[in-house]
């Protein structure tokens, strides 16, 4: 499971990242990511990401993503890597080491 075939068709985006942008009621004891600041972390990233000149990488927004309580969460693809993104510094780190440089952001990944 989720490995690319000999057949299949090329990427459209090298990096395909999803924000959660979920909203609860509020008190709800799984919390929620929008509330947690996601979307303005979302935009921030989008600017970013075009202010550096980076390539076939697109930042959208997305539903639950069933994580709201570690969040605020993104996940990459096609990687699946899975990062809790609450705050403009921690969206710089993972453009370098993940996007710029191709590692990763260990002390940011959800498990």
């Amino acid at each position: 499971m989720g490995e690319r075939l000999a057949g299949d068709p090329a990427l459209y985006f090298e990096t395909h990242i999803f924000f959660c942008g979920n909203r609860r009621p509020e008190g709800h004891p799984r919390g929620d990511c929008a509330s947690k600041g996601s979307e303005k972390i979302r935009d921030y990233m989008k600017v970013r990401v075009k202010e550096l000149g980076l390539q076939n990488i697109r930042v959208n927004q997305a539903g639950c993503l069933d994580r709201c309580e570690l969040g605020p969460c993104a996940v990459f693809y096609p990687e699946g890597i899975w990062y809790r993104l609450d705050s403009f510094e921690a969206v710089d780190k993972v453009i370098e080491q993940h996007l710029q440089r191709h590692g990763r952001a260990e002390e940011l990944m959800l498990p």
